[in-house]
């Protein structure tokens, strides 16, 4: 295995001078995506609409196309699952991305062409290892199996008799990769790929327990219970007596911060190391690329056009577009894609900050929808995943899951509030203490929600439950979006997903 992994180091550092060229020079090679896009799209029923025969800049783009979510673009994928091609993209689509759904619909099925799998969702995959070796050149990473985490697939449910198919994204991925990636990674496909996921976890423990894996890749709630229930059936202290040749985790879709200190205890070595990535149903987006630093390098030549709506003007009637050339640092941007993938100005849900335009580097501060801003204070995700890793950071707690809603003035002289249920995977050391912690450092890091909790002039202490384990898992099993890409809502301005969730509490 030696030789092997000499060999794949050395393909995959072949990439890294087209990786270079994106960072010196962004905004050319956005132009060039985007006129592949327009020539690629012109002949399409889409395309044809909105004329794009005639859209010679990014002026004519933004003045001709409206901007969309999935409802807006729904119409158009329904009419090619039920297999209508040329709607969209001018190439055949056989594979849909399932993730969560919207207002209207319990799942969104997202179009993956052989041109986004190829030039995007591949690309990302082969450029997260060419960057990897190249800021760990002494890796043996290729020496040993990749364990992967992946999801499920099932028919077309708007053509069952068709071939198309859907799934989740990484069992999309899975299942088309080349012979030699399902050569290196383990478990089987078959085991990969099953739906039940309580079956699955059994299986994937006893069929990868046994193998040398040096890496692992997936969201980290599976991994951690896939690990723990290896550590059960090896009666193992620490994941390296069963894997001693462990070396990185790839993670992704959700923020790893709150799983750090879990992770460390399940894997106790200071050469272990972590990367993110940031690849959803929609495309693969970015990459840490470097070893000091958790800010993501936006992928820039994948078949993606990037635009952004400053998140000041979101809720606007006619919010502002701009394309990356425009955008800045420190400012809260929610993306727009057009793809190689058939998605044209698309309101993905996700929002960034960016740290740096040279190169483009940033971080996903959180999601359109997931937000609480009930009496103008504004917190994001990405405040919410810091103040409650502080909190459990000071108290030696490990998170496993949390939801937090408002709850509104019931009457004029009521007052605001939050309201969390926190699952932890271990409990605080003391529990006034952890929730102290969360609402000091919400306010150190958040001046809105601050100025809304001053001498509890309209917010006052947030309510927080310390909720049973796997009261989550539970939960999402109930709504029936147990595993996959589904992830629970973090934070919303409705108390619907929080209702919920304390009922079964009772």
């Amino acid at each position: 295995m030696e030789v092997l992994n000499t060999f794949m180091t050395w393909i995959f550092k072949n990439r890294l001078g087209q990786i270079e060229n994106f960072k010196k020079n962004p905004i050319e090679v956005q132009q060039t995506i985007f006129k592949e896009l327009i020539e690629a799209g012109k002949r399409t029923e889409f395309g044809k609409k909105f004329g794009f025969a005639s859209i010679k800049n990014y002026q004519n783009f933004s003045d001709q196309v409206p901007v969309n979510d999935y409802e807006g673009l729904k119409p158009y994928i329904d009419k090619t699952m039920t297999g209508t091609q040329n709607v969209i993209w001018n190439t055949d689509i056989e594979w849909f991305a399932k993730s969560s759904g919207t207002t209207s619909s319990r799942s969104k099925y997202i179009p993956v062409t052989t041109e986004s799998l190829e030039e995007c969702h591949y690309k990302g995959g082969k450029d997260m290892l060419s960057l990897y070796v190249a800021n760990y050149p002494d890796s043996k990473l290729f020496a040993g199996k990749s364990l992967t985490i992946g999801g499920t697939l099932e028919k077309n449910p708007l053509n069952p008799q068709g071939t198309a198919r859907a799934g989740d994204i990484s069992a999309v991925i899975m299942q088309n990769l080349p012979i030699w990636a399902q050569f290196v990674r383990t478990p089987s496909l078959e085991t990969a790929l099953m739906s039940e996921w309580e079956a699955k976890i059994e299986k994937m423990a006893r069929e990868t327990m046994d193998e040398d894996v040096t890496c692992i890749a997936g969201v980290p709630t599976w991994t951690i219970v896939l690990l723990q229930r290896i550590l059960e059936l090896k009666k193992a202290n620490h994941i390296l007596e069963v894997w001693p040749n462990l070396e990185i985790f790839f993670h992704g879709a959700v923020a790893f911060g709150p799983y750090r200190s879990l992770f460390k205890e399940l894997i106790p070595s200071e050469k272990m190391r972590y990367m993110e990535t940031y690849n959803a149903s929609e495309g693969f987006f970015g990459l840490q690329d470097q070893k000091d630093s958790d800010e993501l390098l936006l992928l820039l030549d994948y078949g993606i056009f990037y635009e952004f709506i400053p998140m000041e003007d979101w809720l606007s009637e006619n919010p502002k577009v701009i394309p990356l050339w425009e955008v800045e640092v420190d400012t809260n941007y929610a993306m727009v894609i057009s793809t190689n993938g058939g998605l044209w100005r698309y309101k993905i849900g996700d929002t960034v900050r960016f740290t740096s335009t040279s190169p483009y580097r940033f971080r996903i501060s959180g999601r359109t929808k997931h937000f609480i801003n009930a009496f103008g204070e504004e917190v994001i995700v990405e405040n919410a995943e810091k103040a409650i890793q502080y909190a459990a950071e000071h108290t030696q707690a490990t998170i496993a899951n949390f939801t937090a809603a408002p709850v509104y003035f019931e009457n004029s002289s009521a007052k605001g509030t939050h309201e969390w249920v926190i699952e932890f995977q271990k409990e605080p050391s003391d529990k006034a203490k952890f929730d102290a912690l969360l609402d000091q450092h919400l306010r150190e890091i958040n001046s809105d929600y601050d100025a809304k909790r001053y001498k509890d002039l309209a917010l006052v202490a947030p309510i927080i439950h310390h909720a049973p384990s796997g009261l989550f898992e539970q939960w999402m099993g109930k709504r029936g979006k147990l595993g996959g890409q589904h992830k629970v809502p973090r934070l919303s301005n409705s108390r619907e997903y929080l209702e919920e969730i304390l009922e079964m509490m009772k």
